[in-house]
């Protein structure tokens, strides 16, 4: 018998003076058995960075055809294909030849520098990409904020964001690795 997703329900109030975006959000998430604290709380920290009323939570944690989170416009067109973890080549060229934007956040330095030294030389090519990581000392706290139902608060001023519930607070500036070259 298969393990249920666990529902995770979300407020989350952005505060983003560098793109004046000032919203609630209530969000629901999904959280596969294989996935953990960490994980579903960066994807709200994404959410956050990236807040907009088209942004959506696209698909599960094994879900090839999706990311982690994507923005569409009404026809259909894919503005943001955003990842989170360590996506191989195929992948990388698949999403930017879908999305007019696309972004990695990594966390994990055991994990992200690895994976970078093995793929930086063969993302150049691509114009909309953008690679971002977080150290980890900066999320460390963010495991302990996932509650079945969170209060949540992100302030996003000068690429920094300030992720906080009512009990702690997390500062963290995401490192860009690879800044998009589009125009």
């Amino acid at each position: 018998m298969a393990i249920n997703s666990t529902i995770f329900k979300a407020d989350l109030q952005v505060t983003d003076t560098d793109r004046d975006y000032y919203e609630t959000h209530k969000l629901t998430l999904a959280r596969h058995p294989s996935e953990t604290d960490e994980r579903l709380m960066m994807r709200l920290l994404v959410f956050a960075l990236h807040a907009d009323e088209a942004l959506e939570f696209a698909g599960a944690i094994s879900t090839e055809e999706t990311p982690a989170l994507w923005r569409k416009n009404l026809s259909g067109e894919i503005l943001d294909w955003i990842e989170l973890g360590f996506p191989d080549e195929k992948r990388i060229k698949k999403a930017c030849g879908r999305a007019r934007n696309v972004y990695i956040y990594c966390y994990g330095m055991h994990r992200a520098k690895p994976w970078w030294q093995s793929i930086q030389a063969k993302l150049d090519r691509f114009d909309n990409l953008s690679v971002l990581v977080f150290a980890d000392a900066e999320i460390a706290p963010l495991p302990s904020m996932a509650k079945r139902t969170m209060q949540l608060y992100a302030t996003i001023q000068d690429g920094a964001v300030t992720f906080a519930d009512d009990q702690r607070e997390a500062v963290i500036l995401p490192m860009v690795w690879l800044p998009q070259q589009k125009s």
